[in-house]
């Protein structure tokens, strides 16, 4: 879905997130999420190129126990989940020098990520959240580059001048950070310990989604 604003291109799409480098050897398993891009104006034959911003927002692990209410309400049961996250915010600098129904581009990204574990209880009968809480976070810087690939779906709808299915990747290098894994909090007898790591946070990004072209 997308609504006009004052960028002249929009998208976005679903995401996979590879871990690489130091990354890996701490989380072997892929992420899944989603981003959304816009740029200040649609590349043309006379500017090939534009700037804009990149958000994504990433799950890399996640871990969903039962366990008794409190101490004292043993036979009351909620549901615990906890969640591993990667929220990353770019400046977006995009070269797509070609026109037509299929355009190839180039894309470089600078910026940082937000990396972070969070803890949410639920009622196990309606789902409904009752806590949450933030157990461990940190910043990094980041910057990547890749290309991608623009085919036509659809023209002349609206305010939307052109719609594009969008295939990407990148490479997105992460500087160093602390982190929980998820085998990295442990709870026993009423207490929580946590086992960051620390490394360098590189991922390869591959994205399926849709960029509309505004009039």
């Amino acid at each position: 879905m997308f609504f006009k604003i004052n960028a002249q291109t929009v998208g976005g799409g679903l995401l996979i997130g590879l871990p690489q480098g130091e990354f890996k050897e701490n989380v072997d398993n892929a992420g899944f999420g989603l981003n959304v891009h816009g740029t200040l104006w649609s590349p043309s034959k006379a500017r090939p190129f534009s700037v804009g911003l990149n958000l994504g927002y990433m799950v890399y692990g996640m871990t969903t126990e039962r366990r008794p209410f409190s101490e004292t309400n043993p036979d009351v049961s909620v549901e615990v989940s906890r969640t591993n996250s990667i929220a990353n915010f770019h400046l977006l600098f995009l070269i797509s020098p070609f026109q037509g129904t299929v355009r190839p581009y180039l894309e470089g990204l600078f910026g940082g990520a937000y990396i972070s574990t969070s803890t949410d209880i639920k009622n196990e009968s309606t789902g409904e959240s009752i806590a949450s809480s933030t157990n461990f976070d940190d910043l990094t810087w980041s910057y990547g580059a890749g290309g991608g690939l623009l085919i036509q779906v659809g023209k002349d709808m609206g305010d939307v001048s052109r719609l594009f299915l969008d295939l990407k990747a990148r490479y997105i290098f992460g500087t160093e950070a602390e982190y929980l894994t998820e085998d990295g909090v442990e709870v026993r007898l009423g207490k929580v310990k946590y086992y960051p790591v620390k490394s360098k946070t590189d991922l390869i990004q591959i994205s399926i989604g849709v960029t509309a072209f505004f009039n």
